[in-house]
C-alpha cells in the first residue's frame, strides 16, 4: 500500500495483521512511539484493524459494553508478541535501524512468546450451513473473549508468515526515522509509505546538492 492512514497513534500500511502490530512501534519527528501504552491504545487499534479478521470477532461489541478496562490484562501479551514479532522481523531482514530494535532480547525468547501467544485462546473452524443457503465458515465456540482470540489469530498468521513463502518479502523501509515494516507486494517497492518514499527522495537530493566539496574523488 502507498499510503498511510492517518488515524490517531499507530499507523495502518495494509500490511499483514501481524505486520500493522509490529508497526505500533512508529516515529516521527519527535521520537519513536509505542502505540500501545495503555488499554485505551489497544481498543483503538482493534476497532481499526477488526474488520479484517475473517472469520469475524465481535471485538467492537467486547469494548462497546465493557470499555478499554476490557483490555486491561491484555495489554502487556500484545506488547510482547509485538515485540517478538519485530525481533523476528529484525533477523529476517537484518535490520541494522538502532531506534528499530526489539526489546524482545533474542530469536529463542521471541519464537517462544509468539508460541505461547498462539495458544493463548484456541479455537476451531465451524461450518454454517443454513437451510437453502450457502455454507460458510465460522469460528468454533470459545471461552475467551474476542480480543484475546485475536491476539492468537494474529499470533498464528505470523508463523505462516515467517514460516512461509512471503518471509522473503518482508522488508525494514530505511527511510530517514522511520522504523516500520512492510511486506515487498512490488518488486519496485522500495519503502513502507509513499511518505517515507518522499523523504528518502528528499534526503537524497540533500545529499547530492550539499556534499563536502573537500571530500577526496568528489565523494558524495
Amino acid at each position: 500500500m502507498d499510503t498511510m492512514d492517518r488515524q490517531p497513534g499507530a499507523p495502518l500500511l495494509g500490511e499483514p495483521l501481524p505486520v500493522e502490530l509490529m508497526n505500533t512501534i512508529w516515529a516521527d519527528r519527535d521520537g519513536v512511539h509505542d502505540g500501545l501504552n495503555n488499554a485505551d491504545d489497544l481498543a483503538r487499534w482493534l476497532r481499526a484493524v477488526g474488520p479484517r479478521f475473517t472469520p469475524a470477532l465481535a471485538l467492537d461489541a467486547v469494548i462497546d459494553v465493557s470499555g478499554s478496562s476490557a483490555l486491561l490484562p491484555l495489554v502487556d501479551q500484545y506488547r510482547q508478541l509485538r515485540d517478538a514479532l519485530r525481533r523476528l522481523a529484525a533477523v529476517t531482514t537484518e535490520d541494522p535501524r538502532p531506534a528499530a530494535a526489539s526489546a524482545a532480547p533474542d530469536l529463542g525468547t521471541a519464537v517462544g512468546t509468539v508460541n505461547r501467544a498462539c495458544a493463548y485462546a484456541p479455537e476451531w473452524s465451524q461450518m454454517v450451513w443454513p437451510e437453502g443457503g450457502a455454507p460458510s465458515l465460522a469460528a468454533g465456540p470459545s471461552d475467551a473473549h474476542a480480543a484475546a482470540t485475536a491476539l492468537s489469530r494474529i499470533a498464528e498468521q505470523a508463523v505462516h508468515l515467517f514460516t512461509g513463502p512471503d518471509r522473503v518479502e518482508l522488508r525494514a523501509c530505511h527511510a530517514p526515522g522511520c522504523v516500520l515494516y512492510f511486506l515487498r507486494a512490488h518488486p519496485r517497492r522500495e519503502w513502507c509509505s509513499a511518505t517515507c518514499g518522499n523523504r528518502a527522495r528528499v534526503a537524497r537530493h540533500y545529499q547530492r546538492h550539499h556534499a563536502d566539496p573537500s571530500a577526496p574523488n568528489g565523494a558524495r
